[in-house]
């Protein structure tokens, strides 16, 4: 899938473009049920709210064969090598729930200066891309998000290890003050098979989820092959992966199709 000249003026001037119905429900269905069994399962890649249920299920395309098709998907891949200009490697890969009821907040912050302090990425050459797996409403914890605040670069931040289950470097009040004056908010809201792309320093964050209503979403986080970590990493290896071959875009079709494919090849003996 190829970005064209419209959207990628609007990544440059707001940080972020969202794709709307760009997975058919098929495919969707398939990746809802494969996110309610990967949650369930108790591995340290799982982390959990306060409260005991999941948060987030860390780097889901090493344990599940269909996130790991979902991983090659070319509509999540290829735009990424267009706007880099170069193959990508998977950094991170994370299924984030927002569980009814008990979903915690995702406090105001960028991704890039995490990944710069904790894994080493030298520069802001990698970015998001999401894909709703549930009904994102503007009621159930959706992400908001601060349009053209990715061009001031690394924002003022602190770090912050007692109001969430997820300590990390999050933005001051003031700050968001500041850059939401400028920008505005938005909370794009849409049903399963939505997608979302932004910026690495594109400030974003989350509001706790007090409805009845879930909202998981897929998260691929994708960085040039150039711009691989150096030096140490302070995060373990399935957060913050090691990997840097480049991904391999799979074939353009449904992921339905792909999968059923993929589970009718033989296996290695």
């Amino acid at each position: 899938m190829q970005l064209n000249a419209e959207q990628l003026k609007s990544f440059q001037d707001d940080g972020y473009i969202f794709f709307p119905d760009c997975f058919d429900p098929q495919e969707m269905a398939l990746l809802q049920a494969e996110a309610t069994r990967v949650l369930a399962e108790p591995r340290e890649e799982i982390r959990r709210e306060k409260s005991g249920v999941p948060r987030t299920a860390f780097a889901a395309h090493r344990y599940s064969e269909i996130f790991n098709i979902l991983a090659h998907d070319p509509r999540l891949v290829e735009p990424l090598e267009q706007i880099f200009g170069e193959p990508v490697y998977m950094h991170q890969f994370k299924i984030n729930a927002m569980t009814a009821f008990t979903g915690e907040t995702w406090q105001w912050h960028q991704d890039f200066p995490s990944w710069n302090r904790f894994d080493g990425m030298p520069e802001p050459r990698a970015m998001n891309i999401a894909l709703f797996l549930d009904e994102v409403k503007p009621i159930n914890g959706a992400l908001m998000l601060i349009p053209k605040s990715h061009r001031h670069g690394a924002l003022p931040d602190a770090y912050d290890d007692m109001t969430t289950s997820h300590p990390g470097w999050y933005l001051t009040p003031q700050v968001v003050s500041e850059m939401a004056e400028q920008g505005g908010i938005i909370a794009p809201t849409g049903m399963p098979g939505c997608m979302l792309m932004f910026h690495a320093n594109l400030a974003h964050g989350s509001p706790p989820n007090m409805t009845p209503y879930p909202r998981r979403i897929v998260y691929l986080t994708l960085s040039a092959v150039s711009n691989h970590l150096r030096g140490k990493q302070l995060r373990p290896e399935f957060i913050a992966h090691t990997d840097f071959t480049p991904m391999k875009a799979g074939r353009s079709g449904s992921l339905v199709a792909t999968a059923a494919a993929a589970q009718r090849a033989p296996k290695p003996s």
